[in-house]
């Protein structure tokens, strides 16, 4: 079977940044599945898994914009130490749940601190990175309906 709409689909990958590092693999874990269609995975990625089948091997180079998108400067923001009460401790790369004036809520994390302001980041930490899989397809199967309507692999 190809992997088409609703392909339930289990693989592994290494995930490399520009310069070769690693940035996440699932070779030493179990593999990953997902269903194709259903925003499972970056759209650049799963529109070169399109029609691969069990045993292929896939290297793809996608762009920020097939990924995670391109670095929104607006989602970076200065905000007064104060912001973040009961927390005795700022450290850069902790990651906050952080609310608008809307009440939309959003996931930030901490990229640099002074002394009375610290500087967090609402961008995913792969926006604006071209991204560098390297895929092994393991099995494509038809998902079942109810995997369908979870959005998500069962077995």
């Amino acid at each position: 079977m190809k992997i088409t709409q609703n392909a339930a689909v289990l693989m592994h990958y290494t995930l490399t940044d520009d310069s070769g590092t690693m940035v996440d693999s699932s070779r030493d874990q179990d593999p990953l599945g997902y269903i194709h269609g259903s925003g499972g995975l970056i759209p650049g990625l799963e529109a070169e898994l399109e029609g691969r089948g069990a045993g292929d091997q896939v290297h793809a180079v996608i762009p920020p914009e097939l990924a995670y998108g391109d670095v929104e400067e607006e989602l970076i923001q200065i905000v007064p130490r104060s912001a973040f009460p009961g927390v005795e401790e700022i450290q850069v790369g902790m990651r906050f749940t952080a609310s608008d004036h809307e009440g939309q809520q959003q996931t930030v994390a901490v990229t640099m601190i002074d002394a009375d302001e610290v500087t967090v980041d609402g961008n995913h930490p792969l926006a604006g990175q071209t991204l560098h899989f390297d895929v092994e397809i393991m099995s494509v199967r038809a998902a079942t309906e109810e995997e369908i309507n979870h959005g998500h692999l069962h077995s």
